[in-house]
């Protein structure tokens, strides 16, 4: 039976009873609603309901019998919700708000057991998998909080080769997280976490510190002027301060402003107007900016038309396949061609094989990056090479 738009009910009629199945969730659009429950058989006022609020939703959304009648207090008019349409949006809700909203829940349910007489302590009730994966992304995000400030990250460092040159010209910062009981997690998760929260912003001075102490290692140790390029995100572009803060790192450590460079992905469409005021304030402080996996995602034409990046990182999508897919091999050519065009170096990620390196130099691209120009490594390990 199809659900109806929308319903009406007179004063005293009941929307839904005790104990009834929850297929449906309802907004009140006009009117009051009284919600009851029975205590020792006699009614117990739960609460009064009216426009804007919602109705039954509990019971649609852990599934379970209603706990409570549902009684007009005078003319309603109300748009029902459909099971699925809340189905849809929690599988497509954040983890951490789903499990806090089904903690939420059990408390309501032991709350409400507990004024009906009924034996059911909250504490007992199972855990679901959708609360123990939320419950479980809050204990990391703490313990990524402790990590940080025990400086508990690590900082890999992956080289660039200039290509016409044949030798390591600077490194990518990547940082990783040894969990005491986890072991090597997935940048892909941590970080993915802390852009999620105000997390991601310390993370980033963590990694920038790092880098910053890494160049300045590498110079004493007589491995020239490299420079390592660091990854930011959209929150970190949008933190007040950002640029200054690197100028500031750089010239306490006494490094050469051409030691940072900053790589920029978007995994959501760019504040171009923000990111070209970062842009502007490096230029002017001899900082260059690079677009990270250019190619892929978000990364299109629009901001090499609108923003002044100094590097284009193709991603290695293209590159690992490019000596077997002539179109993949034309799209490498066509942005090197472009890369030029802009006065933008050129970078290649995933590169494996001396044939891929061979095709890059004679396509005139200035760095190289990959497997077979060098894993990431920490510090210690590649001073300790040298």
């Amino acid at each position: 039976m199809e659900t109806p738009l929308r319903i009406e009910l007179q004063p005293g009629q009941a929307l839904f009873h005790e104990g009834e199945p929850p297929d449906t969730a309802y907004l009140i659009e006009s009117g009051q609603i009284e919600v009851r429950a029975h205590q020792s058989g006699r009614p117990v006022l739960l609460s009064l309901l009216g426009p804007g609020d919602l109705v039954g939703e509990m019971a649609v959304i852990d599934d379970s019998p209603r706990t409570a009648s549902a009684i007009a207090l005078s003319h309603c008019v109300l748009f029902p919700i459909d099971r699925s349409q809340i189905a849809e949006r929690l599988a497509a809700t954040d983890p951490i708000v789903r499990s806090l909203l089904e903690s939420q829940l059990k408390r309501y349910r032991g709350a409400l057991a507990a004024l009906q007489g009924m034996p059911q302590a909250p504490g007992l009730l199972p855990v679901t998998p959708s609360e123990r994966l939320g419950i479980g992304r809050i204990r990391l995000e703490s313990q990524l909080r402790e990590a940080l400030a025990g400086r508990g990250l690590e900082l890999g460092l992956q080289p660039l080769l200039d290509v016409d040159r044949n030798q390591v010209a600077g490194y990518e910062a990547l940082v990783r997280w040894n969990h005491p009981e986890r072991g090597p997690i997935s940048p892909a998760e941590f970080v993915a976490l802390a852009e999620e929260t105000s997390l991601i912003v310390p993370v980033g001075e963590y990694v920038m510190d790092a880098a910053c102490e890494a160049v300045a290692a590498l110079v004493r140790a007589g491995h020239g002027s490299p420079f390592v390029a660091v990854n930011v995100s959209a929150r970190q572009l949008g933190h007040p301060g950002l640029v200054e803060r690197i100028v500031a790192r750089a010239d306490a450590a006494r490094l050469p402003r051409g030691s940072l460079k900053l790589e920029i992905t978007e995994s959501q469409a760019l504040d171009y107007t923000l990111v070209g005021e970062v842009i502007s304030l490096c230029h002017g402080h001899g900082i260059k900016v690079a677009l990270d996996d250019f190619g892929t995602g978000y990364s299109h034409l629009a901001h090499l038309h609108r923003l002044d990046f100094d590097v284009l990182k193709i991603d290695q999508a293209f590159s690992r396949h490019m000596l077997a897919d002539p179109r993949a091999m034309s799209v490498v050519e066509a942005i090197v061609q472009l890369g030029r065009a802009l006065s933008a170096e050129i970078v290649v990620e995933g590169v494996e094989t001396p044939a891929q390196l061979e095709v890059l130099r004679r396509l005139g691209c200035q760095f190289a990056q990959g497997y077979l120009i060098g894993r990431p490594r920490l510090l210690q390990e590649i001073l300790a090479a040298a």
